[in-house]
């Protein structure tokens, strides 16, 4: 095991070979990004220092792969025929449910947390392996490099309109623009909105045939696990434009879906999907145009 020593700034070398592998791929604890190897880290998270994310009052942190694997686990449930997800505990970061989509032509994991281990690795080889990993947005590819390498360098799909906040270059990220079949049956669809290359990922043989989407925070699955909410920042209560709830609709229009799954343990808005995306879309603009008004409210 190779030691990183922040008083000294230096490493023991027990093991140099590992040294660039594992320890010096820095995490960000608040958000789980991952970055390029370096002695020391960034000063700041790119992610976490725009105004969509936030640093904490302590001010900013770093970790590395070594010591995220140190006292956590992953597990994987089925959550419908050739859709699993993945919980990581404790999480990493935002701590966003992954996903592993499983075809005949290979699998897609979904958003990654910022975490991997020989477990995990050999979990999701008995269930296929990882042909192509993808995110809806920045704030949601985890450890999506280190993953790559560990299933042989498969492509990670990136959005070219999102492209500067890839933290950790690599020769396995694929930038995109507008739409992309990434296997057959799987179609990224850039949306914009919470980011410029925000996207969905459109399954077509979810839920039983009627097809799925993996939206992320592109759009939010809401508490009532029957609307669906867009902001530009979640945890900073941003909201987006008319305009821009309106590019999200129209992109995703043209496919067929009746089921949305979100970025997070539980969200799901099991049927109905379609009208329940053009419904909310409707809400949320009359409320920030002023169409609308409480009841109870005092002109």
């Amino acid at each position: 095991m190779v030691l990183f020593v922040p008083d000294s700034g230096e490493f023991s070398n027990e093991a140099e070979e590992e040294r660039s592998a594992i320890l010096t791929i820095w995490f960000c604890p608040t958000c789980g990004h991952e970055y390029a190897d370096t002695p020391q880290p960034p000063a700041l998270c790119a992610i976490c220092s725009d105004d969509r994310q936030y640093i904490l009052p302590e001010g900013q942190r770093w970790t590395t792969l070594a010591e995220l694997q140190a006292d956590r686990s992953a597990s994987i449930t089925e959550l419908e025929p050739d859709l699993s997800g993945i919980t990581v505990a404790p999480k990493v970061g935002i701590g966003q449910r992954p996903l592993l989509v499983r075809t005949s032509n290979g699998n897609l994991l979904w958003e990654p947390q910022g975490f991997v281990d020989d477990a995990l690795v050999e979990r999701l080889k008995a269930l296929g392996g990882v042909a192509a990993i993808a995110s809806s947005h920045p704030h949601l590819t985890g450890a999506s490099v280190s993953i790559s390498q560990l299933f042989g360098g498969v492509p990670i799909y990136w959005a070219a309109d999102d492209q500067r906040w890839a933290g950790r270059p690599d020769p396995a990220i694929t930038f995109w623009s507008d739409a992309r079949e990434v296997l057959p049956g799987l179609t990224l669809v850039q949306c914009g909105g919470h980011f410029a290359g925000s996207a969905v990922l459109h399954w077509a043989a979810g839920a039983e045939g009627r097809g799925v989407l993996l939206a992320g925070d592109t759009i939010r699955v809401n508490a009532d696990r029957k609307t669906l909410s867009f902001m530009r920042s979640y945890p900073n209560l941003i909201p987006l434009s008319p305009r821009s709830i309106t590019k999200i609709v129209a992109a995703i229009e043209p496919y067929a879906y009746d089921r949305i799954y979100g970025g997070f343990e539980g969200e799901l808005l099991a049927a109905g999907a379609k009208q329940a995306v053009r419904f909310s879309a409707e809400r949320y603009i009359s409320w920030v145009t002023d169409d609308i008004q409480d009841m109870d409210e005092r002109i």
